[in-house]
């Protein structure tokens, strides 16, 4: 299908982009990479009547480390997340969800903005920035602030952005050392979503966990934080009951609906499995 008419537009700076935004108001609408927007707007499920295009703004790319922290700008594509070597050596899970997004023709032009800023609960990235205790930060004309990844999801395409928003960069605690990470995906094919994936990160202290987060991809109407499921984790030595115990409860948390992926006791089976899973690789790779 074709999308409905818009005027398009292609500012130089973020000032200009929030002014653009500003103006048009509700019927204004940024695009990053465009991989979901472009279709809904085909399909006729979102008519903005300006389309705002972040892709020459500079100021909102790259990769840093700072203060304890790593930045990195919206406009960051995952092929550029993929190739850092700064990230593969801090955050690794980063480098593994984003090989598992699409194919390779999105990945060099989809960005990590796009991907967890527009509220689609197929996207991989948000609940591994949900484990990595992420915040997000957006600016409008006149104020900067961050919003926890943790709390931003507020249902599907339904975010704590407003609509004079643009989410600029993402900022991610360091992890400290010896921190184990992993992130597991099934999907149909290439280029797929989820049918059920998990992010899992976990420290050890003597040979007990001693931190843990769980998060869900594409079993709810949001990325799901199960905070009961890493909760079951924590103080054990990562045992088959304490992790047997974590994928019950993740299992739990999910809330599938049936598609053309699967039932939905089927997806929820998957999302046990994906935990299960992503516990053991982050468990072999802690402290390693």
């Amino acid at each position: 299908m074709i999308p409905g008419p818009f005027e398009y537009y292609r500012p130089g700076s973020v000032d200009e982009a929030l002014a653009l935004l500003a103006r048009h108001g509700e019927d204004g609408r940024v695009i990053a990479g465009g991989h979901s927007l472009v279709p809904m707007m085909k399909l006729r499920l979102a008519a903005p009547e300006h389309l705002i295009d972040l892709r020459n703004l500079a100021e909102l790319r790259g990769i840093r480390e700072a203060e304890g922290s790593l930045e990195i700008g919206a406009m960051t594509t995952q092929h550029e997340i993929i190739e850092s070597e700064l990230l593969q050596a801090l955050c690794p899970i980063l480098r593994e969800a984003a090989v598992l997004i699409a194919d390779p023709q999105v990945r060099y032009c989809g960005t990590l903005g796009g991907n967890v800023a527009n509220g689609d609960p197929g996207n991989d990235m948000p609940a591994v920035m949900q484990c990595l205790g992420a915040g997000y930060l957006v600016r409008n004309a006149s104020r900067q602030r961050e919003i926890p990844a943790r709390g931003f999801y507020e249902g599907a395409y339904f975010t704590a952005l407003g609509e004079d928003e643009i989410l600029t960069a993402v900022r991610i605690p360091c992890p400290p050392e010896g921190q184990g990470q992993a992130y597991e995906k099934l999907k149909r094919k290439v280029g797929d979503y989820a049918t059920a994936a998990a992010a899992v990160v976990l420290s050890l202290d003597g040979g007990t966990c001693s931190q843990a987060a769980v998060a869900l991809t594409n079993v709810g109407q949001t990325p799901i934080f199960a905070e009961a499921a890493a909760r079951a984790l924590v103080g054990t030595s990562l045992d088959e009951a304490a992790v047997a115990e974590a994928v019950r409860l993740a299992k739990e948390a999910a809330d599938p609906v049936e598609d053309l992926r699967g039932p939905a006791e089927f997806k929820r089976h998957v999302a046990g499995v994906m935990v299960q899973r992503a516990v053991a690789r982050a468990h072999a790779r802690a402290g390693a």
